[in-house]
């Protein structure tokens, strides 16, 4: 897996991680989950490009 990746994917997990005990709810906690990780997985490629990585 690429260092840069793996690097932004565990900085957005960590703050969700943050944000998870807020989140009484499982399935509220998924939705969320699920939206981070497509907003992150969106934004990665602009990020690298930003950055020339």
């Amino acid at each position: 897996m690429d260092v840069t990746a793996m690097g932004f994917y565990a900085l957005v997990c960590g703050c969700l991680g943050l944000l998870a005990p807020r989140l009484e709810r499982i399935w509220l906690r998924f939705g969320v989950a699920a939206l981070v990780g497509i907003v992150a997985a969106a934004t990665l490629p602009v990020v690298r490009a930003t950055f020339g990585i």
